[in-house]
């Protein structure tokens, strides 16, 4: 059996879900199949944190908390930080024009061997991070 496509999640394609904006239905999609083992997801850490901070600040705690639990309860792994993706992380942090949430992000696809699914044109330009570029 071949391997599973694997994908991750940047925090934009988890908020994209959770407004309902345009891509969301490309990351459903991709929800649906991990649901049905026929794809892995990975989300970071730092996207984690973005989503709780993001929405405390727009919609209060409440609604943070609440958009947290709903990640949480979708199919994917989260994955923290290791050695492997520090290291990458440090090297998209050094070619420069890249948030530290961003660099976490876009390593834990190289390390994961994943495409990262995103609406963040920042990620352009590094080539070396596979992308699925959702609809903005």
């Amino acid at each position: 059996m071949p391997p599973k496509s694997a994908f991750v999640l940047d925090t934009s394609a988890l908020l994209a879900l959770r407004s309902d904006e345009a891509g969301a239905d490309r990351v459903e999609a991709l929800l649906l199949l991990a649901k049905r083992e026929q794809c892995h997801l990975f989300v970071s850490f730092m996207s984690r944190m973005e989503v709780l901070y993001i929405v405390w600040r727009e919609e209060g705690e409440q609604a943070a908390r609440e958009a947290l639990r709903l990640v949480d309860s979708f199919p994917m792994e989260w994955v923290s930080c290791d050695a492997d993706i520090l290291e990458m992380a440090s090297r998209l942090k050094a070619q420069g024009r890249l948030s530290v949430a961003d660099c976490w992000i876009g390593a834990t696809a190289i390390a994961r061997e994943a495409r990262l699914v995103h609406k963040d044109p920042e990620f352009a330009r590094f080539k070396e991070i596979p992308q699925e570029i959702l609809r903005r």
